[in-house]
């Protein structure tokens, strides 16, 4: 997944552009982990790898994760799941990125082995979108 992701990337021109578009990309990837109100270490290991590419020496993981998972859990708590859905898909422009992060959410909900009905119900949402 680290490659293909890369390789995505390296269509963006510009800066800014990218990095709005990876914590997006990390806010979706954190509201699948969160979807079971878990934070399992294979899923956080998961999101690590796959956005271990396009991070560089001012992209803290730990401190964008941190922020996306809050993010994630607060549409959770709220009932907004479908908002921030909405809200990331506004985000991110990038017609491959946006069918890779279908890839890397499901990756993401069977990283601990397994899919619940949130998660699934989650997944579904990114697929019409993003899928």
């Amino acid at each position: 997944m680290n490659h293909r992701l890369a390789d995505l990337y390296r269509g963006v021109a510009v800066h800014a552009t990218a990095d709005l578009e990876h914590r997006a990309a990390l806010e979706l990837l954190a509201l699948v982990m969160m979807a079971d109100t878990r934070v399992e270490p294979a899923e956080v290991d998961t999101i690590r790898g796959i956005s271990e590419d396009w991070r560089d020496d001012e992209f803290s993981f730990e401190h964008y994760l941190e922020r996306a998972v809050s993010t994630a859990r607060s549409a959770i708590e709220s009932g907004d799941v479908i908002e921030l859905i909405a809200d990331i898909d506004a985000r991110i422009s990038s017609r491959v990125l946006r069918m890779a992060l279908f890839s890397a959410a499901r990756e993401v909900a069977a990283a601990d082995d397994l899919t619940n009905e949130a998660e699934g119900d989650i997944l579904a949402e990114i697929a019409v979108r993003f899928g």
